[in-house]
């Protein structure tokens, strides 16, 4: 049975989706609801779509601001309590009698983790893939000149000629990020069209970039403020839901120390690393992240 697309009204919002329905209902009426990242959309978890869809009904948006979903012109929109209350009611139109199991990656994961801490009944379990905790992220960018470096990037997505600088030259720049940033992986010419399309939908660009614009607290802006101390509030995001995380470390966005301590904010909470992984984990080892997430949705 081949995915089904669906478009969901959230307050005005209109949120595209595909459902893979349980190929075996009797098996688990459980749902699973995979959100992605920065630059991609509901696509980029085909694998797993392809992988769940046998055992469990599969739900992938594209998020607020890509691809096919609608893109709100105000930054407001985009701000972290706008997305919390968004998804959350995403969610529950989803399955408003049962709670989900919540995957996510990159962007999707800075909404999942403050999702889940907000709106515990919604949850059954939560999978985190390369995105970190808003209190650690917040603490090593504080903290830790490495990660202050990694995330200055982010000033030319926000800068006034920040749609620009990602359509410049067909893209290249997402091109080079996703297609030439990944451990012995290749894109079908038919997955970069897929990407091409998405990222070519009126509005698409500046949507994505809405969610950088947005964030409360940005990286120090000169190259000379790096490595010096700089103050930021650590949020406190506490989350008591069973909580699985896969992390590649060679992640480019994100330094490993994001990972140490995460149990004070996230008690019931296992790591599995991958040393010669990337920060796109999902597409360079599918096999081995549909494997762990499986194991754990019945631990």
């Amino acid at each position: 049975m081949p995915i089904s697309h669906h478009y969901a009204d959230i307050n005005g919002v209109s949120l595209h989706y595909v459902e893979a329905a349980c190929h075996n209902p009797q098996d688990s009426t459980q749902t699973l609801i995979f959100l992605h990242g920065f630059p991609e959309y509901w696509g980029t978890w085909q694998a797993q779509i392809d992988h769940f869809r046998a055992h469990y009904r599969v739900i992938v948006p594209d998020l607020m601001g890509y691809n096919l979903s609608d893109k709100p012109q105000s930054q407001e929109a985009y701000s972290v309590p706008n997305l919390i209350a968004l998804y959350a009611q995403f969610v529950a139109k989803i399955s408003p009698d049962a709670p989900v199991n919540l995957i996510a990656h990159d962007w999707g994961g800075a909404i999942a983790w403050p999702l889940a801490a907000f709106h515990p009944q919604l949850f059954n379990k939560l999978v985190i893939l390369n995105a970190a905790h808003p209190s650690t992220f917040t603490r090593e960018m504080a903290t830790n000149p490495q990660q202050r470096q990694k995330s200055a990037y982010i000033h030319q997505l926000v800068a006034e000629n920040g749609v620009e600088f990602v359509q410049h030259n067909d893209f290249a720049m997402l091109k080079d990020m996703l297609f030439s940033g990944m451990h012995n992986t290749q894109f079908t010419e038919r997955q970069k069209a897929e990407y091409m399309r998405a990222w070519k939908q009126p509005g698409a660009v500046n949507g994505m970039l809405q969610y950088y614009r947005a964030m409360p607290q940005l990286p120090p802006e000169a190259q000379a403020d790096i490595t010096t101390e700089y103050a930021l509030k650590i949020p406190n995001i506490r989350i008591a839901t069973p909580t699985l995380v896969l992390w590649g470390e060679q992640d480019e966005a994100f330094v490993t120390g994001i990972l140490d301590g995460i149990e004070q904010y996230v008690p019931d909470c296992r790591i599995q690393r991958f040393s010669d992984a990337t920060h796109w984990l999902h597409h360079e080892k599918p096999e081995e992240v549909n494997a762990s997430i499986a194991r754990f949705l019945v631990e």
